[in-house]
C-alpha cells in the first residue's frame, strides 16, 4: 500500500483551520490508527452566501498517510485560482458534504509511514491538486493530470476513506487534499519535494495558479519566443499565464478584463490591456499586426471560450484554461475552425506533472524568473473567509493569504 508523510504546510486557498495536538508520533504502526483532535475547522456544506462555518473535527493517520500543518492559504479573485471554490459555493458543482475546501498546499513533512520512500521527515513539499496512482495508462505514459486511477475527485484517498471526521460522520477533503486546515492528511503521490529556501506561501501557489498558468503555456501550447499572445481574464492563473509568456519571451502580450486588474497585469508581462468589446478582435490585429499567435481564456466563461477562435491568426493555438459550471456546452464554427487549422486545446491543471513540473517552478522563482511573491496582496486571517468570498463575488481584487 503506498505510503504518506506528516506536512505542516500552508496551503494554496479556502476552508478549514484545524488545531492538532502536541503529540505527533514520527511513525505510525501498520496496526494502529492514531487519533488527533482539531478545532475550529471551516466546513463548506451547501451553496449559501456564507457557506464557510466553524466546526470541531477528529483526524486520523495511517500507515501510509500524510498529516500536513497548514499556515496560510490564499484566496483569489473569480478569474483567479478560486475558480474551483467559487463553481462549488456557488452550486455550479457538487461534492460529497461536509467539506474541507480547497486542493493544494506546501509544506514540512513531520511524519511519515512505512513504505514511504519519496520524502523524509523534515522536507518541504508541495501537495498536488491530483495525487496519482501510477499504476494507470496516463500516469505511465507521462500524463498523470490525467490519471484515471485516482480518487482525489472523489475527495477521497486511495483506500477509499477520509482522513477527517464529524460527530461520528465523515469529512471529505477536497480532491482529498483540504488545504484549509492546519493538519491535512494525503497519499505520498501527491507530496512533491522542494527546495527548503522557497516560501511556503510562494509554493503553495506554485502547485495551484501558477502550475496551471505556466503549465498552459508552456506544456499545452509551447509559445515560442516572439510571438503575439492574448490573454482572457486577469486573476492569478491569468497573471500566472502573462509571467509565463514574458518567461518565454512571448511579445506583445495582451491582457483583457473588464476590472481593474487588467492593469495589474502589465506587473506581470502583459505589455498591453483591453476591455472586451465587440471590436475587441480588431484592437488585437491592430497591436499584433494580424491575429495573435496564441489566446488563452483563463475565466471559465462560455462566451468568452467562444469568441476565444476569432482572436487568433491560422494555424494558431487557442487554449481553454478557465473552469465553466457543470453542463456548459460552447459553440464554435467547427466549419471554420477546420478551414482555418486552428487548435482549440482543453488545459487540465496545465498538464502538470507535478514532480518534473514544481521543482522546475521552484527553481525558477528562486532564480527570479517567476515573480510569485507579487500575486500575494496581504494577510487575512480565517475568521475572514466568508469576508474573502463575499469579496471574490463581487469581483473585487482578492490576492489574499490566511496566516495561522
Amino acid at each position: 500500500m503506498e505510503g504518506s508523510a506528516l506536512v505542516k504546510f500552508c496551503a494554496a486557498v479556502i476552508c478549514v483551520r484545524m488545531t492538532a495536538s502536541a503529540h505527533s508520533p514520527s511513525l505510525w504502526p501498520h496496526h494502529r490508527r492514531t487519533q488527533r483532535s482539531a478545532r475550529s475547522a471551516r466546513t463548506y456544506r451547501h451553496p449559501s452566501r456564507r457557506p464557510f462555518h466553524t466546526c470541531d473535527c477528529d483526524a486520523s493517520s495511517s500507515l501510509w498517510r500524510i498529516p500536513v500543518r497548514a499556515r496560510s492559504w490564499s484566496a483569489w479573485a473569480p478569474r483567479g485560482s478560486a475558480g474551483r471554490t467559487r463553481h462549488v459555493t456557488g452550486g455550479d458543482w457538487t461534492l460529497p458534504s461536509p467539506t474541507v475546501m480547497r486542493h493544494g498546499g506546501a509544506g514540512t513533512v513531520g511524519a511519515i509511514g512505512d513504505g514511504v520512500t519519496d520524502v523524509e521527515v523534515g522536507d518541504h513539499v508541495i501537495l498536488s491538486v491530483v495525487y496519482p496512482c501510477r499504476r494507470c495508462t496516463a500516469c505511465l505514459s507521462g500524463k498523470s493530470y490525467v490519471c484515471s486511477g485516482s480518487r482525489s475527485e472523489e475527495c477521497l484517498l486511495p483506500d477509499g476513506s477520509t482522513p477527517l471526521s464529524l460527530d461520528g460522520g465523515r469529512v471529505f477533503p477536497y480532491l482529498a487534499v483540504g488545504s484549509m486546515s492546519e493538519y491535512a492528511v494525503v497519499p505520498e503521490s501527491g507530496a512533491i519535494c522542494i527546495p527548503k529556501n522557497v516560501p511556503f506561501d510562494v509554493a503553495s501557489l506554485l502547485g495551484c495558479s501558477v502550475a496551471t498558468g505556466f503549465g498552459a503555456v508552456v506544456n499545452d501550447a509551447g509559445v515560442e519566443a516572439g510571438a503575439s499572445a492574448v490573454v482572457v481574464g486577469t486573476g492569478g492563473v491569468g497573471f500566472s499565464i502573462s509571467m509565463a509568456l514574458r518567461l518565454v519571451g512571448a511579445n506583445p502580450i495582451i491582457a483583457v478584463d473588464l476590472s481593474e486588474e487588467k492593469l495589474a497585469a502589465r506587473e506581470f508581462g502583459a505589455t498591453h490591456t483591453l476591455q472586451p468589446s465587440e471590436g475587441l478582435a480588431e484592437e488585437v490585429r491592430g497591436l499584433t499586426g494580424g491575429e495573435a499567435a496564441y489566446a488563452f481564456e483563463a475565466i471559465g466563461r462560455v462566451q468568452t471560450m467562444e469568441s476565444l477562435p476569432s482572436l487568433i491568426e491560422a494555424g494558431s493555438k487557442a487554449v481553454i484554461v478557465g473552469l465553466p459550471p457543470k453542463d456548459s456546452p460552447v459553440s464554435i464554427d467547427a466549419l471554420a475552425l477546420g478551414e482555418s487549422g486552428k487548435p482549440l486545446i482543453g488545459s487540465n491543471f496545465g498538464s502538470t506533472v507535478p514532480g518534473r513540473d514544481f521543482p522546475r517552478l521552484a527553481a525558477l522563482y528562486l532564480a527570479g524568473r517567476l515573480p510569485v511573491d507579487r500575486l500575494i496582496s496581504h494577510p487575512i486571517s480565517l475568521d475572514d473567509v466568508n469576508e474573502a468570498f463575499d469579496a471574490m463575488r463581487r469581483g473585487e481584487r482578492a490576492r489574499s493569504v490566511i496566516v495561522f
